[in-house]
């Protein structure tokens, strides 16, 4: 079964010059895509728009946008304007987020569901007045609990998973059903050393582990309040982590792949501290030894 990951990475730590060569060596490498996320350094679209433009083959993804950053009339013209620019290599991946990030922008927290209807609504409805692409983005749905899934089943085209087990994305696939896009973001790092990949998974997944909803989704799977103690347990991070040598992380994304999901997009943590994990990108790269 071939793999063939996509990419998720923080690229707000990079400068213009090692963004731009950071894509190129992506794309040299066969990557599909490049998925950008959205906190609090660069703005997404921009970013996105600064890829393309000096790309020429990889598909580049919002991963996620927030809904709440930016209302869905402008989410519609980006969505329009970088398929067309880019020739349909722009992906608009949306999420809710998380109460405190809506409460950043100074807007209120709506439930997950109702928020992303009316949020999709408005991008149907919009018309953008610039020239049509040959093929509207994508638009995946950043989705863990049921309604939002089979919200991404009637409305999307495919849903975005993060931090979860095989067994989450058996699940998903069957509310989505079997024709739908579901990717599957796995955090990864190459490192055989315990204690290692335990110290930057914790580190990783810090940001998540307070959150409720994620909480909810972990408790769904078996784990206990006292795993999300003392930056996580060793089973909570041995979990949601793919670590280990080549062999066990393209495993675990099999794993994955075998209980659903037709795509993975790997989150690479260098072992050795901060930058791209080049050794991983170059092991796990569609160019290379398949898997």
């Amino acid at each position: 079964m071939e793999l063939n990951p996509s990419v998720i990475y923080f690229t707000d730590s990079l400068d213009a010059a090692a963004l731009e060569a950071f894509a190129l060596r992506l794309e040299a490498l066969g990557y599909e895509s490049l998925w950008v996320p959205e906190f609090f350094g660069r703005e997404p679209f921009s970013t996105v728009s600064f890829v393309l433009a000096r790309t020429t083959r990889l598909t580049v993804a919002t991963g996620i946008a927030n809904v709440y950053a930016r209302d869905a009339l402008v989410a519609a013209q980006a969505r329009q304007t970088l398929a067309e620019l880019s020739g349909g290599r722009f992906v608009l991946g949306l999420g809710v987020s998380h109460p405190p990030m809506a409460e950043a922008h100074g807007v209120p927290w709506q439930p997950p569901v109702r928020k992303m209807t009316a949020y999709l609504d408005t991008l149907e409805q919009t018309e953008v007045a610039s020239p049509v692409p040959a093929r509207p983005a994508p638009i995946w749905i950043a989705a863990h609990g049921p309604k939002l899934l089979a919200l991404a089943a009637a409305r999307a085209d495919g849903a975005n998973t993060y931090l979860m087990p095989p067994a989450h994305t058996q699940d998903a696939r069957r509310i989505l059903g079997p024709d739908k896009r579901l990717n599957v973001v796995v955090p990864a790092c190459l490192t055989r050393d315990p204690g290692r990949a335990r110290e930057v998974g914790r580190k990783a997944i810090g940001i998540y582990l307070p959150l409720p909803a994620y909480r909810r989704r972990w408790k769904a799977w078996g784990f206990e309040d006292s795993d999300f103690e003392k930056g996580g347990s060793d089973r909570l991070i041995d979990s949601v982590i793919a670590w280990g040598g080549e062999d066990e992380v393209r495993a675990r994304m099999r794993a994955h792949r075998e209980a659903g999901a037709s795509h993975i997009t790997v989150s690479a943590i260098n072992a050795e501290g901060r930058g791209p994990a080049w050794p991983l990108f170059e092991a796990l790269a569609p160019t290379g030894s398949g898997g």
